[in-house]
């Protein structure tokens, strides 16, 4: 069984702790799970949350889960998340939203701003890394 540490270090403030940890030292992995890219799309390909980030957001998320239950995780085994977002500015709409389904055993994160996703209407993305 592996053994996850979050953590932050002194001497570095962590202004989101709510949202991240700087680091996450996995030992002895059972599993790792590179999920690919999630957009807010339902079961059957079709957008969810047209124009809206906050439900863009957690439709991404949702798939990962499903993604995740699918090759026997969840949400908490998720050690690292990158986001990419169309739209920096909607930052504090894409945390309330994130913080929904991450409330501890946070992961590490990055977000970036994209001119464009893969589709019209996408506004945000997900990838993740999942250790078991």
């Amino acid at each position: 069984m592996s053994e996850i540490t979050r953590g932050d270090p002194p001497g570095l403030a962590n202004v989101r702790k709510t949202v991240y940890h700087h680091y996450i030292r996995v030992d002895q992995p059972s599993s790792l799970i590179f999920l690919s890219g999630q957009l807010a799309r339902d079961s059957e390909g079709k957008l969810v949350g047209a124009g809206d980030m906050a439900e863009q957001t957690r439709q991404c998320i949702r798939n990962m889960r499903t993604v995740l239950e699918s090759a026997g995780g969840t949400l908490k085994d998720i050690v690292s998340i990158v986001v990419y977002t169309t739209d920096v500015r909607q930052f504090k709409e894409i945390v309330a939203a994130r913080m929904e389904f991450f409330k501890d055993k946070l992961p590490t994160s990055t977000i970036v701003e994209v001119n464009h996703l893969a589709d019209p209407g996408l506004l945000i993305e997900f990838q993740a890394v999942a250790a078991l």
